[in-house]
């Protein structure tokens, strides 16, 4: 025997209607029938900087990575003027995540020569090493060779340009005072500086840097450090360590360059609560394949160096430590 359930009396009037009358009703009961709820998805805005440089460049490859890997989450890149802004943004609550290059970050998480910043970290990104690129018919073989010349730095409040101040303090130079400083409004802008000869060098890093890839395509080199440099830095600023970049990494580079780097972060304002944080470092962890082939720094984007390139410990978000220590770290 048939059984009915609740609405089947409603049903069973309609067999005896007219057929049209009948499907027409049939048809506005299932209009009124609630759709399926879409699955929420959780908002998180992540900061990057100026077009044209490498973290806008690593934060649109990331956003669909992540969004993929985990559809309850929606990260979305936004444009801004690079790290020191990133930071600011992010203490003022007004960024939820944000790429910081590592002397910024060192700099804000440490209290190093500043007010001490309460942010955390949600993943160690790549390390961020310092290079010169400058023209194929450049003299410039070494860092020295470009004192007193007219160098793009980048813009201001880069994390790049701040390495760059170290590099050069450590080395006994002033980055405004010793070369002809320019900055840029916009990060894209000092390769074609470079190619047109407007500048002698552009001062950059990082695997895949839009900037060094261009120049370096249109025959550029990339200059390095002295390993006695590498070490006079590396004393002056432990953070900064030796960095060696292999060959091929760029068009054309066939032989290793040497220079120094430091760790950059995804930061988090310090009250992103901590299942965002766990399910962000999970998309990360797991997404890490899909991000690879997008950019080949992604390779760096792992829980290990999260681990071991943090500043301190504590400063990891409890979220991603709790993630960590699921997965055995």
């Amino acid at each position: 025997m048939v059984r009915f359930f609740q609405g089947d009396a409603f049903i069973m009037k309609l067999f005896r209607l007219p057929f049209t009358t009948a499907l027409a009703a049939a048809l506005a009961l299932a209009f009124l029938q609630p759709a399926p709820a879409a699955a929420e998805k959780t908002r998180v805005s992540l900061g990057t900087a100026t077009p044209g440089g490498g973290f806008q460049l690593f934060g649109t490859a990331l956003a669909p990575v992540v969004n993929a890997t985990d559809p309850t989450l929606d990260l979305q890149p936004q444009d801004t003027k690079g790290s020191g802004e990133n930071i600011k943004l992010l203490a003022e609550g007004r960024l939820d995540t944000a790429l910081v290059a590592g002397v910024p970050a060192y700099e804000a998480l440490a209290g190093q020569g500043r007010e001490k910043v309460d942010l955390k970290i949600i993943s160690a990104i790549y390390s961020s090493f310092g290079l010169f690129a400058v023209r194929a018919d450049s003299p410039a073989r070494t860092f020295d060779d470009l004192v007193g010349k007219p160098v793009s730095w980048g813009t201001k409040s880069s994390g790049l340009t701040s390495l760059g101040g170290y590099v050069a303090e450590a080395l006994g130079l002033d980055k405004d005072k010793d070369f002809q400083a320019v900055y840029l409004e916009k990060a894209g802008m000092g390769a074609p500086m470079v190619l047109e000869g407007k500048v002698a060098a552009q001062w950059g890093g990082g695997i895949g840097w839009p900037n060094f890839t261009k120049i370096t395509e249109a025959g550029g080199r990339l200059v390095g450090l002295t390993p006695q440099q590498v070490t006079k830095v590396n004393a002056r600023f432990p953070f900064l360590k030796p960095y060696t970049l292999a060959p091929n990494s760029y068009p054309g580079q066939t032989e290793p360059v040497r220079s120094v780097a430091a760790w950059s972060y995804i930061l988090a304002r310090k009250d992103l609560p901590d299942d965002v944080a766990y399910r962000l470092a999970r998309a990360l962890h797991k997404g890490n394949n899909a991000l690879t082939e997008k950019l080949d720094q992604g390779r760096e984007t792992t829980p290990e160096n999260t681990r071991d390139g943090a500043i301190d410990a504590a400063m990891i978000h409890p979220g991603v430590q709790k993630y960590l220590k699921e997965i055995g770290f």
